[in-house]
Order: structure tokens, then sequence, then C-alpha cells
């Protein structure tokens, strides 16, 4: 079964609390929850990780290079907007790596309209709340397949 991470970056344990205008009142385990249903779906095991410290992002970027992973989804959140650090960690991955959102960054404050992590990842989806995730991960499937 092939398997695909799910990278949630920095503030996304507080979804469902925080600025329910911007990413409505869906909680992280809710989102998860609905990733698992639809990998469970598509035949693909879902692994979702979470933190609030760059390093361990990368770390745990680390360790999918070297558990071979079949392919990233990432959310990194202000991350994506200027991690270098987490930019260079996906840069190493070999396998299919998807950027999504769950606002569109293109229509919000104008530093959140440059994504540093663009030119290493596959495709990037966003402005589409929760579904932004299930689009991303169908995405990552279909990728995995092209392999």
């Amino acid at each position: 079964m092939k398997k695909i991470l799910m990278l949630h970056g920095i503030n996304h344990n507080m979804f469902g609390k925080r600025d329910p205008a911007q990413y409505g009142t869906i909680t992280l385990d809710e989102i998860d929850a609905r990733l698992q249903a639809l990998g469970a779906e598509l035949g693909v095991q879902i692994e979702s990780f979470q933190t609030n410290h760059e390093g361990a992002m990368c770390e745990r970027i680390h360790r999918t290079f070297a558990e071979r992973c079949d392919a990233v989804l990432i959310n990194a959140g202000a991350w994506t907007h200027y991690s270098y650090g987490i930019r260079d960690a996906l840069a190493i991955l070999t396998c299919p790596v998807v950027e999504l959102h769950m606002s569109n960054i293109h229509a919000r404050e104008p530093f959140r309209h440059h994504s540093v992590f663009a030119e290493v990842v596959d495709g990037q989806i966003c402005g589409l709340g929760v579904e932004s995730y299930l689009l991303g991960l169908r995405a990552a499937v279909v990728l995995t397949r092209q392999e």
C-alpha cells in the first residue's frame, strides 16, 4: 500500500479556533479524519504530522526521505512564505510533493502571495478550505501512478 505523508505547519493545531473567516471551524483532527477516509477509498495509507517548530518539520522531512514515502502533502502555513530551511528539505525529496492551503494565499496580504516552496513542489492547491486537502491527496495519488 502506498504511503502519503501529510505535513501540517505552524498554528494548524489551532484550526477551529483561529480566524474562522479564513479557515472555517473545522479542526485539525477533523481534517485528518477526512484525509484518512479518502485515503481508505483511494487505497493509500495516510500519516499526519503537525508541528509548530521549524526544525522538527525539517527533521520529519529528512526522515521521509529515508523512509521512501510515496508522496508528501504540505500545508506549512506561514512558513510557506519565508522558510528556506523547509524549502531546502523538501528539495531533497524524490517523491511527489503537493503544497496546499485552505485559504487563497493570492487573495490575502501581499506577503502571502509568494511561496518559497513553489519551485520545488509538483503543484499547489489553495482557497478551497478542507477540499484543498482532499484535492491535494487525489493529486498526490495520481502523481504516484505517473512515476
